[in-house]
């Protein structure tokens, strides 16, 4: 699998304390605590570890491991082990979920294991923060249901919905913090984002990045270089808007007015 290798950042995003992915052949964790919640996915190899002095051996699913309990870890075969970790502020998570974790630390959801891996990318590659926010708060609110056995609610709220998109829709170009729009709407940031998915059909940041698409189109109808409509479109710049321009409308802002 190669040499050891470790890299880790702290992103910008409500929950999540640090982003890291490690490859470790030789390397074996002691015996270590964290102040935060430990979100692991192994990609490849196997894990051996004890926590609470209690030995598990990581599969397929994802592990949650709790804030200030006892654990160790290192690879199960001497080809090592391959992981990607999302480590979750304290208050992330409910107090009551340790408990239930320090005895069965693997989270029973297949589901999960895609949503971690999609969140740890974007993250990792610096995707558009209304994605990532969007994500994260669906992702914690996802395992905290499933740790404490208390399934989000699927109630349906038009309105609510109503009111996000004439949100997004007033700030095409700058962009919503998806926190400033659940405060402004007194509800939880991940009961928002589940709330426009249902009623809208697509994620807030989908609908976002849709509407700066079809903005870009009218700017380069009107004669703006590609460049210029990206940023005034409001994307990053023009590959940024070439890679959404051709996902939707199948083909580059240069050869659509070209």
């Amino acid at each position: 699998m190669g040499p050891d290798r470790v890299h880790s950042h702290r992103p910008d995003v409500p929950g999540i304390a640090e982003v890291l992915t490690a490859r470790f052949v030789e390397h074996a964790y002691p015996l270590h605590t964290h102040d935060t919640w430990t979100l692991l996915l192994v990609e490849d190899g196997a894990v051996h570890y004890d926590l609470d002095r209690r030995p598990h051996d990581t599969g397929r699913l994802v592990t949650l491991l709790p804030p200030h309990v006892p654990h160790d870890g290192r690879a199960v075969t001497s080809a090592g082990f391959r992981k990607r970790v999302l480590y979750l502020e304290p208050d992330a998570l409910p107090p009551a979920a340790t408990g239930r974790l320090v005895g069965a630390p693997e989270l029973p959801d297949p589901r999960l294991a895609a949503a971690v891996r999609a969140l740890h990318t974007r993250l990792t590659a610096g995707a558009d923060p209304l994605d990532v926010q969007a994500r994260a708060a669906v992702l914690l609110e996802a395992v905290g249901a499933l740790v404490l056995r208390t399934p989000p609610s699927a109630r349906r709220d038009a309105p609510l919905a109503r009111r996000l998109r004439e949100l997004l829709d007033d700030h095409v170009v700058d962009g919503v913090l998806l926190a400033d729009a659940a405060a402004r709407f007194g509800v939880s940031d991940a009961h928002l984002v589940r709330t426009f998915t249902r009623e809208v059909g697509m994620p807030p940041h989908a609908y976002l990045t849709g509407r700066r698409v079809d903005l870009a189109r009218r700017l380069l109808l009107s004669g703006h270089r590609p460049a210029e409509a990206a940023v005034l479109a409001g994307f990053h710049d023009q590959p940024h808007l070439t890679r959404h321009f051709r996902r939707v409308l199948g083909t580059t802002p240069g050869r659509f007015v070209g």
